[in-house]
């Protein structure tokens, strides 16, 4: 008795397994053939799982930053790197330089060359760009904003005025006996702000 409950057992099994792969056989047949089907994630072989169906690319969004969009945060994040005691004053460096046609990047370029960055200056001057040092005394301003204003402007009429816009170029008038050294120390610090 207990061969035959086994035997029937068995069939019915059998049966079931039969009628449940027609069934998802015939379900299967309802879609389109594999080489239109979509395609399935998580696929890498023949056989066809339940994985969620990616969409069809049917158009693209392209997002571009342009580099003016992020020069406030390039100049921020690189005078933070160096504790620079310009940071405070990062906003009005960039909305004075733009003031005046320059790139705010040249302004801490400069500053990085001839102070590292305001950390080396003459005591109570606030002048980072050795502007005005020489040998007949120094230029001093009463706060960064102050000097940023007096060396943007200097720059726009004296220097870009007169076609002087390069590294090279100015340094020929803002330090001409630095042969080559000055243009290339501003140089290596706007690449670094790229």
């Amino acid at each position: 008795m207990k061969k035959i409950s086994l035997v029937f057992s068995w069939m019915a099994v059998t049966v079931i397994t039969l009628t449940l792969s027609l069934s998802y056989y015939q379900y299967l047949s309802k879609f389109p053939s594999r080489a239109s089907r979509p395609k399935i994630a998580g696929i890498t072989s023949d056989s066809i799982t339940s994985h969620a169906v990616l969409p069809e690319t049917i158009g693209a969004f392209i997002i571009s930053v342009k580099s003016n969009d992020a020069i406030p945060i390039i100049i921020k994040n690189y005078l933070e790197k160096y504790h620079s005691p310009l940071l405070p004053h990062a906003d009005a460096l960039i909305v004075i330089a733009k003031k005046y046609n320059i790139d705010p990047r040249l302004l801490v370029a400069i500053a990085q060359q001839e102070s590292n960055l305001c950390k080396k200056i003459p005591d109570d001057s606030h002048n980072c760009w050795g502007w005005g040092i020489h040998s007949r005394g120094t230029l001093k301003f009463n706060t960064y904003p102050q000097a940023i204003e007096a060396v943007s402007k200097g720059l726009s009429e004296k220097y870009f005025g007169q076609g002087l816009n390069t590294p090279e170029s100015i340094m020929d008038v803002y330090t001409p006996l630095s042969q080559g050294s000055w243009a290339k120390g501003v140089q290596q610090f706007l690449d670094e702000m790229e």
